[in-house]
């Protein structure tokens, strides 16, 4: 009976995991990050910035896509002229870009490591937040707010497979076990009715991570003395690493900045022209 009841629950969690994504385990061995007192820990400080003109924003007009009419209330998308306009590039002072997930890697003892937690909201034919953290082994949240039907899809975007389609039904939340692919880092949501819903996330196993703010800018604290790996990611992009070295309670300053003119685009994203022809 133990047994079956072992055997439905990995086909239960192979159903709805989002294999792929990320995490870093080899057979049952998962990644072991032990928590400890740091008293000399440094702090991580800096900015990240955009190289270049801010990319133009991506049309879709709503013509192609169910409950257009609804969708077309939201200001903060809707041109007012039948489209849907993405600016998925929000630019602050002095260049700074929001929506940057900077990471230390390979650290493998440290502060407390708080569970993550990844809520994700549809709202007005939008997915928030554009980019999020995730943890392997975690949970992760659907609140479909609208009163219209969206699909979940998602992607693993260093390869490109659709790993899990899911309806989410008006006014519903729905909650899905994490458990990632070896190695894996980031995935990429898209409502299956709604190509212009998009939503991010990247994977960390340690608690030294940011998220940047308006201004480009970030912090990490409490990073025990030592040698490092910093990643700067954001969708679109391909990831910036930096090496750091860290010492007592010292404040180290670290920069990046993205090449407005390198923006990657999977084949089946890439608009040259409008999706129609008016």
């Amino acid at each position: 009976m133990k047994h079956n009841a072992m055997k439905t629950f990995d086909a239960i969690s192979i159903g709805l995991v989002f294999l792929g994504m990320a995490g870093a385990y080899g057979g049952s061995v998962v990644f072991a990050y032990e928590e400890a007192m740091v008293t000399d820990g440094g702090t991580l400080t800096g900015k990240v910035i955009l190289d270049g003109p801010v990319p133009e924003p991506r049309i879709f007009p709503l013509a192609l896509y169910p409950f257009g009419p609804y969708c077309e209330k939201n200001k903060a998308i809707s041109d007012g002229q039948g489209n849907v306009r993405i600016s998925e590039f929000s630019i602050g002072s002095d260049r700074g870009m929001k929506d940057v997930v900077v990471a230390v890697l390979g650290v493998k003892k440290g502060r407390s490591f708080k569970p993550v937690i990844t809520n994700l909201v549809a709202r007005d034919c939008q997915f928030l937040p554009f980019v999020s953290i995730v943890q392997n082994h975690g949970t992760f949240s659907m609140n479909n707010e609208d009163p219209i039907v969206h699909n979940a899809q998602l992607y693993q975007s260093e390869k490109g497979n659709l790993l899990l389609t899911e309806p989410n039904m008006p006014h519903s939340i729905k909650t899905f076990p994490f458990k990632f692919g070896k190695n894996k880092k980031i995935y990429q949501m898209i409502c299956g009715m709604h190509e212009f819903m998009q939503t991010w996330g990247y994977v960390v196993d340690n608690p030294y991570y940011a998220l940047t703010d308006g201004d480009g800018k970030f912090t990490i604290d409490e990073l025990p003395p030592g040698e490092y790996e910093v990643i700067a990611w954001r969708p679109h992009f391909k990831p910036i690493e930096q090496e750091i070295t860290v010492s007592g309670h010292q404040t180290v300053s670290l920069s990046f900045a993205f090449d407005a003119g390198t923006v990657i685009r999977p084949n089946y994203e890439t608009q040259e022209q409008f999706r129609i022809q008016r």
